[in-house]
């Protein structure tokens, strides 16, 4: 990463921005004048948000689950940044793990924890030496269903539940620094979640076995159809 000592933006760095609500944060605020880093899964996502921010989005490929490749991606841009310190770190990063938890390998929802909850913590605290020097806000994307939970969506919710706590906790903690901590709860999205949520909860539902494929006594659906029926619509976002 080239030295931005002599920028005069503000900066932020943007876990999961290769695609997603990710990419657009990213774009919306290089197009603002910030001075942009984030996180990428592929060199493909790195060189297409090269290609759409004319150079002014920096990517890495960074394994969130890998506390060594999130030190070394916060470690890059500190050193790029310098004294200048960082504006803006947006945690957004994130998997989702659908399905009815009775199915779900216990190994899947340990990882949807992994990226989320322990992934985001090891983002917060390898930046805060940077986000000490500007000041700066932190931004943890969460989810409406942290505190409204659906079926079938046990570990997004459960998992970003998690976050909301030790983001309160670490805002109170923070503020003697004069760093903000701030939960931005998103809602339903234009971004392709909802076409690969419905295929994900399709594979779920094709892999359950006879069982889970009977009808109950009480008329309700069989788990296996619920499954398919939960992925082909969005529920409603909570009132108010």
């Amino acid at each position: 990463m080239s030295s931005t000592n002599r920028h005069s933006g503000r900066s932020a760095a943007i876990t999961g921005a290769g695609g997603g609500l990710g990419r657009d944060i990213a774009l919306g605020l290089a197009a603002k004048g910030y001075v942009v880093f984030g996180t990428a899964v592929s060199a493909a996502e790195v060189q297409d948000l090269k290609d759409a921010s004319e150079g002014r989005v920096s990517l890495t490929v960074c394994d969130m689950t890998k506390e060594e490749s999130v030190k070394a991606w916060a470690a890059g841009v500190s050193d790029a940044l310098g004294d200048s310190g960082l504006d803006l770190l947006i945690n957004n990063a994130g998997i989702l793990t659908p399905g009815p938890i009775e199915v779900l390998p216990l190994d899947a929802i340990r990882r949807e924890f992994d990226v989320n909850v322990f992934g985001a913590l090891s983002v917060m605290n390898a930046f805060l030496p940077a986000l000490r020097k500007a000041r700066g806000r932190i931004v943890q994307v969460s989810t409406w269903t942290a505190s409204v939970p659906l079926p079938f969506n046990g570990p997004s919710g459960a998992s970003k539940a998690a976050m909301e706590v030790f983001a309160t906790v670490y805002r109170a903690e923070l503020k003697r620094f004069g760093i903000e901590v701030v939960v931005a709860a998103a809602g339903n999205m234009k971004t392709g979640g909802p076409a690969k949520t419905a295929a994900a909860l399709k594979r779920v539902a094709d892999g359950m076995t006879p069982q889970h494929m009977e009808k109950p006594s009480d008329r309700s659906q069989p788990l296996s159809t619920a499954c398919r029926t939960a992925g082909s619509t969005r529920p409603p976002p909570p009132a108010g």
